[in-house]
């Protein structure tokens, strides 16, 4: 079925009754306007006035149509979907704790590290959401929020294009991580609430224990979901680059603690998996969002889909004002 189109405010429309008002002011401004007469005015007479003196009446209808086209754009037209959207939505409370520690530079995911991959699959991860409200946390040396929970993705997506290794003091607190995505999930009313945490390394670094911290998840029963990007032992990492600005690469031994991964999500009733590819990674997080049952954040009823359509009437009303207001200093100036 076709959408209908109907009006958010048309109560609006009671402007238009003003839209006369321009025309008889249009007629007062030119009753006023002073004349010039000369003795020769019944020669310029015999030649013909020309279509000008016509052009200029087209003034006010441009104007007068561009005050039409602003009331109706205020009056907020709306297309409204025949689909009607249930409002019985099902979502999640999600936190990601993202890993941004220099770790992540190394080259096993090549041709890209695994930050880059990390963040795309993330990307595409956030865009296939619909109503799981999502948040970042990103650690290394320290753990911050990036973004609170949020619905908004777009603006979460753009916020995770921009992360970079190497602002923050380097190190991995994933038990600072832990910590952080929890004080931003003890607040929800969301029946699900979980953790994604998104490392390459073992903690050596910030205030609290990942141990403690999952105690503290799990006593919330908040499950984590811990993810292993990249294996053990000597993987590529950047050693600089070369005089043609290439970048130089070199055997690093990166340390990994898969155990304590394991410990953690077994302990807060999550699951551990370890992503060695893109593809890996990209499954990882499929098999969180299928483990997780899901929780009513929206309760009955419903709601069409409303989609905004005042925007090609203000465009066009812009363009008439600018129009005519350009005309009327120019082309169609009437002196005096």
């Amino acid at each position: 079925m076709p959408a209908q189109l109907e009006l958010h405010s048309p109560q609006v429309l009671w402007l238009l009754v003003l839209a006369p008002l321009i025309l008889w002011q249009e007629l007062r401004e030119r009753r006023s306007r002073a004349v010039l007469r000369f003795p020769a005015m019944g020669v310029f007479h015999a030649t013909g006035r020309g279509v000008r003196p016509y052009l200029v009446w087209l003034l006010p209808a441009m104007r007068l149509c561009a005050y039409c086209l602003a009331v109706i754009a205020l009056a907020r037209p709306q297309e409204r979907d025949a689909r009607v959207r249930d409002l019985s939505v099902e979502g999640i409370d999600i936190m990601i704790a993202l890993d941004l520690s220099t770790s992540m530079e190394a080259g096993d995911f090549r041709p890209k590290n695994r930050l880059h991959v990390a963040k795309e699959v993330l990307s595409e991860f956030i865009g296939g959401r619909v109503n799981d409200r999502i948040g970042l946390v990103v650690f290394s040396g320290a753990a911050y929020t990036q973004a609170p929970l949020t619905l908004d993705y777009g603006v979460l997506r753009e916020v995770l294009r921009q992360l970079r290794t190497r602002v923050l003091e380097d190190g991995t607190a994933i038990g600072d991580a832990l910590t952080s995505s929890l004080n931003r999930l003890r607040d929800s009313d969301a029946k699900s609430r979980v953790v994604v945490l998104i490392t390459d390394g073992d903690n050596n670094s910030g205030k609290i224990s990942p141990i403690d911290a999952a105690a503290m998840a799990e006593a919330l029963g908040i499950p984590v979901y811990t993810i292993l990007v990249g294996k053990g032992g000597k993987v590529p990492f950047p050693a600089g680059e070369d005089l043609f600005g290439n970048t130089v690469w070199r055997e690093a031994e990166i340390p990994i603690n898969p155990k304590l991964l394991q410990d953690i999500a077994d302990k807060t009733g999550g699951e551990y998996y370890q992503a060695t590819d893109r593809e890996s990674l990209r499954l990882g997080l499929k098999k969180v969002l299928d483990s997780l049952e899901r929780s009513k954040l929206l309760e009955g009823g419903a709601m069409a889909n409303l989609r905004e359509g005042f925007h090609p009437y203000l465009l066009w009303a812009f363009a008439l004002a600018a129009l005519e207001l350009c005309l009327r200093r120019t082309l169609l100036e009437v002196f005096p």
